[in-house]
């Protein structure tokens, strides 16, 4: 299995070694950790360079519109020349935090978006609140990969994103007891299009919900889609590692 996205924090350097192991053990050859920031960015491709498992995404999300000079989007095309740097990400909205510069977002969005089909690589969206305004952005764009990262949206509008050539990405919100919509989704949608995620140090699935998040808990996440779509878990595992492998291309 592949955890598509993960964040490995400064806590995380002193046991790396063990968390790689434990993914190993539990059937996890690959992880991509994803950044959001120029700082995370640059620690998630130093950190694919030292480990064989681990690959990295570079990006912006809209909170380093709250700094001055905190991005210059050259600095990723620099990394974009590492071999393992298989896409751009995370980047898109967030209406949730950030009300006040929605038109920023979608200027910085956008510009990532550009660059990634410059260089041909997929992207992840991070997209909170702002459903509607991410999908009008990103269809504009023909030729465009990627994956809409912790999906939390309708079925229908997950349906609109695939049209587009988008996978949706599952993590450990679909195993929450009040998680209805992704559940549906899940359901709803042809596993030729999902991909398995952890997202951790966060959303943490069940049963260790409230403790941290690690990569190899995605097999948790495989399971519930299994129980939720009546697939056999092998199915599950081979179906979305094959997708990922896809996206990424590795």
């Amino acid at each position: 299995m592949i955890d598509t996205h993960c964040h490995i924090e400064i806590e995380d350097y002193k046991n790396i070694e063990q968390i790689l192991e434990n993914c190993k053990k539990n059937g996890i050859d690959k992880i991509i950790v994803s950044g959001y920031d120029l700082e995370s960015s640059k620690e998630a491709v130093k950190l694919a360079d030292k480990y064989d498992a681990i690959y990295a995404t570079v990006g912006f999300l809209p909170e380093v519109l709250q700094k001055e000079n905190s991005y210059d989007l050259n600095d990723l095309e620099i990394l974009l020349q590492n071999k393992k740097v298989v896409g751009i990400g995370e980047i898109g909205l967030d209406y949730y935090w950030y009300k006040d510069n929605k038109e920023e977002q979608k200027k910085l969005f956008i510009s990532q978006i550009k660059l990634a089909l410059k260089y041909n690589k997929p992207i992840v969206i991070h997209c909170r609140e702002a459903i509607q305004d991410c999908y009008d952005v990103v269809k504009k764009y023909s030729n465009l990969k990627g994956t809409m990262h912790c999906y939390s949206g309708s079925v229908e509008m997950a349906k609109e994103f695939v049209k587009l050539g988008l996978y949706i990405s599952v993590g450990g919100v679909s195993t929450f007891k009040n998680s209805k919509n992704i559940k549906e989704v899940i359901n709803e949608l042809d596993l030729e299009y999902i991909l398995l995620e952890t997202d951790s140090p966060y959303l943490t699935p069940e049963p260790y919900r409230g403790k941290r998040n690690y990569p190899y808990y995605v097999g948790i996440i495989a399971e519930k889609i299994s129980k939720i779509k009546n697939i056999d878990l092998k199915t599950i595992e081979i179906i979305t590692t094959s997708n990922a492998c896809k996206l990424f291309d590795f």
